[in-house]
């Protein structure tokens, strides 16, 4: 999860940023990997950008710049997820 502008060229700028610091190939460059799993870089990338997102809320709204968003960084592949709203 990360917090950033919505611009497809940042976006694709982070991809080939995160590919050049933890390339996927060859998977056997990864300890991890000797499981049988393919996905080393995954958990490098995800531990890079994290797993959650603090959102400061002002008079009931999103306090975002004008192009911020949130987003949600999927480095292993499509699975199920499971998303938490908590409010306090």
């Amino acid at each position: 999860m990360f917090i950033n502008d919505d611009e497809a060229g940042l976006h694709q700028d982070f991809e080939v940023f995160l590919e050049r610091i933890a390339p996927h190939e060859p998977i056997s460059q990864y300890r991890h990997n000797d499981t049988g799993e393919d996905n080393g870089d995954a958990h490098i990338k995800r531990q890079i950008f994290g797993r959650e997102v603090v959102v400061a809320i002002t008079e009931g709204r999103l306090d975002f710049g004008p192009w911020e968003r949130i987003f949600y960084g999927e480095f292993d592949g499509r699975r199920q997820k499971r998303i938490l709203v908590r409010w306090s």
